[in-house]
């Protein structure tokens, strides 16, 4: 699903009034219609509304809410914010459909200092300012929007919460903004919604389709995309009758130190849930038994090191490398790794304390092999590329990190976002907080490694990864407290995520 930019909306908008051909009011019609049919759904019939219109389309979109609201036979009283005295066309048009009803209460608002009553068990609908704001808000809204917030009412926002910019909003500030308690945003997510910084003014979101133009849609050229399970489905290699294990790639993983062989364990065991062929693992000689014990279907390269790697044996018939789970940052562990990185030819995985040993050493990067992946969480890309004050900052490094390192980058978070080189953005859609547990990451880079010993190229192996890892960590879910989720429940439920996901593909297999 496409993410495109506010200015690009307003233009597939315009697109499809012009082709489908449609007027702009009754395509306000039907994208307010959408919101209303999803409040039928989720409120009670006594529940009371307090519409709050700008002046506006997005005021327009409210003004219909309220009307389909109050016909439908809830409690409605509409405020329509008017400061100006200038409306857009189609919120002028609404305005004269609520003056033609009797059972709608309505108010125009021009006085500066006017603050509706608001009671905690009312709804109220925002549709003050949408898409198009590109400046902080400022008085007297500033004081309304802070009157709403304060309100303890539940808050739905249309399209956008009003004050929020739909990309960067470094110089906003978030106490200016409507705090939303749901966000039903129209037929695309917006960008800001995927950042951790906008989440207490973004609530809860979801995407209502509208019906805009499908050729609109697919002329739209942008960086972002939202991953969906039927784009995700398409990506799965179908498995032929006759496969053996040869022809599912080999990999190997190196990793673990003295008291952390449980992350190379964690990371061996997803990699075999994963599809991949043969796995080899090297891990300090005194965990080789454990590996051995742990996970019979791999096989162990006991280093020569005790404690640590000192020293990865890459074999010719290895297909892609992970490095990184639990090895520490030893002398001797950044060693092996700048000496694989000199050596290697292979698509490599690079995790945890692999990532902080390159932050030590940025000139290393460099070496890193084309079609590799990267998966720092927030920390360790600010260790690598410098702190960054917003999601949006560290996004926008991350696709620089990508593009002039020639690597995939996986920034993990809630919504992880997948960067390739050429700087395309695929955030994941799967996923929940329980998945926020100690080896988690572990399970993650084993399934990155398994997909790209198969043959996976690297952007795809990550998006595809990252959505198996959440979508796994959602079925455990179901059954599971988040509380409760731990990184081997995650891998315990990779075959069924396979499943699922499988399930829609239209790929047929004998």
């Amino acid at each position: 699903m496409k993410i495109p930019a506010s200015y690009q909306i307003k233009g597939i908008d315009a697109y499809t009034i012009e082709h489908e051909p449609v007027s702009s009011a009754d395509l306000m019609m039907r994208a307010a219609g959408t919101v209303a049919e999803w409040l039928w759904q989720h409120v009670e019939y006594d529940t009371s509304f307090k519409v709050m219109a700008g002046n506006g389309n997005n005021g327009g979109d409210a003004l219909v809410v309220a009307m389909l609201l109050a016909k439908a036979g809830f409690n409605v009283e509409c405020f329509l914010f008017n400061y100006s005295q200038k409306l857009s066309p189609d919120c002028a048009f609404y305005k004269e459909e609520i003056a033609k009803r009797t059972n709608l209460r309505f108010a125009e608002v021009t006085d500066p200092g006017f603050r509706p009553d608001i009671k905690a068990d009312e709804w109220v609908i925002d549709g003050l300012f949408g898409t198009g704001l590109n400046r902080p808000l400022e008085e007297p809204f500033v004081s309304l929007i802070r009157h709403i917030n304060t309100s303890d009412a539940t808050v739905v926002s249309i399209d956008i919460p009003s004050g929020l910019f739909g990309e960067d909003n470094r110089q906003n500030n978030p106490e200016h903004c409507i705090h939303a308690t749901y966000t039903l945003s129209f037929q695309f997510p917006k960008l800001a919604f995927l950042f951790a910084e906008n989440s207490k003014v973004v609530g809860d979101w979801q995407v209502l389709p509208i019906g805009l133009h499908p050729k609109a849609i697919e002329k739209c050229q942008t960086a972002y995309n939202f991953a969906t399970r039927e784009e995700m489905a398409q990506l799965l290699k179908p498995k032929d009758k006759f496969a053996h294990k040869g022809i599912f790639g080999h990999a190997l993983l190196a990793g673990g130190s003295k008291g952390k062989i449980g992350a190379i364990v964690l990371a061996a065991k997803s990699c075999l849930r994963s599809g991949v062929g043969l796995l080899t693992v090297q891990v300090p000689a005194s965990g080789n038994d454990i590996l051995q014990i742990s996970v019979p279907e791999a096989m162990t390269i006991p280093d020569e090191g005790e404690n640590t790697i000192t020293a990865v044996q890459i074999g010719e018939k290895i297909n892609a490398v992970g490095i990184g789970c639990g090895m520490g940052t030893s002398v001797e562990a950044a060693q092996a790794l700048h000496q694989l990185l000199q050596t290697c030819d292979k698509p490599m995985e690079i995790d945890a304390d692999a990532l902080n040993i390159l932050a030590q050493h940025p000139e290393w990067i460099k070496l890193i092999p084309t079609n590799s992946i990267l998966t720092p969480h927030p920390a360790e890309f600010d260790r690598l590329a410098g702190k960054s004050a917003t999601g949006y900052e560290r996004l926008e490094k991350a696709r620089d990190f990508a593009a002039k390192n020639k690597v995939t980058v996986v920034l993990k978070g809630a919504y992880t976002a997948v960067i390739n080189a050429d700087g395309e953005v695929s955030f994941n859609s799967t996923g929940n907080p329980g998945m926020a547990t100690a080896g988690s990451g572990d399970t993650l880079t084993g399934i990155l490694v398994a997909l790209q010993a198969q043959g996976y190229q690297a952007f795809d192996a990550a998006r595809l990864g990252v959505f198996l890892h959440g979508l796994a960590g959602d079925i455990a879910a179901r059954t599971i407290a988040f509380e409760s989720i731990t990184a081997s429940d995650i891998t315990a439920s990779l075959g069924f995520a396979f499943n699922e996901l499988r399930s829609k593909t239209s790929n047929k297999h004998s």
